[in-house]
């Protein structure tokens, strides 16, 4: 799979889900990794293209984009992004608030509502969460730490995974329906 990767939406793509977990008290750098990452995976799987074509790698606590540091770094020095260090539970949180907002008209609607959709299904998630999420991902699974996540990994057959907004909807639909759940 001949995959372009395209820094400029990357960046955007950051600033955009750094600025969409601002209200989320859970949304420090575990969470914006691996939203990203969901994002980027979900919408191959979906559309058969890659949103900004950023490489992930496996690192013990989940996927992580390689491109992740430079571009944040490049987002600090113009000014279009600070991180900041939070107090979440007794522990430091690394959080990057954006300064500007993103310019989703790098974004095609598609790309957009599927970021849109990620942030919604991992939304009552913390950090901790999300990365035990992410690792029953094949793609994760399959290899070592600090090599590459191929793309190809996102068709691979996987167990459905339970977020807790798919397990309350599941739950809402089999009780309009007098079904039983599991």
């Amino acid at each position: 799979m001949d995959v372009a990767y395209d820094s400029h939406k990357f960046a955007e793509m950051i600033l955009h889900v750094s600025e969409r977990l601002q209200d989320d008290r859970a949304g420090g750098a575990t969470k914006l990794n691996k939203v990203l990452f969901f994002a980027e995976f979900t919408h191959l799987r979906r559309h058969h293209r890659v949103i900004s074509g950023c490489e992930f790698q496996k690192l013990p606590h989940g996927p992580a984009p390689r491109q992740l540091l430079p571009v944040r770094k490049k987002l600090i020095a113009s000014g279009a992004a600070q991180l900041v260090e939070e107090d979440f539970l007794g522990r430091p949180q690394q959080r990057l608030i954006p300064s500007r907002p993103a310019n989703l008209d790098v974004l095609d609607p598609d790309e957009l509502q599927t970021i849109e959709d990620v942030l919604d299904q991992l939304a009552d998630m913390t950090g901790a969460q999300v990365s035990e999420l992410s690792h029953q991902e094949p793609g994760w699974r399959l290899t070592e730490v600090g090599e590459t996540i191929p793309f190809s990994t996102a068709f691979l057959d996987f167990p459905q995974v339970q977020t807790p907004t798919s397990k309350r909807l599941s739950e809402s639909a089999a009780e309009r329906y007098d079904l039983a759940t599991a």
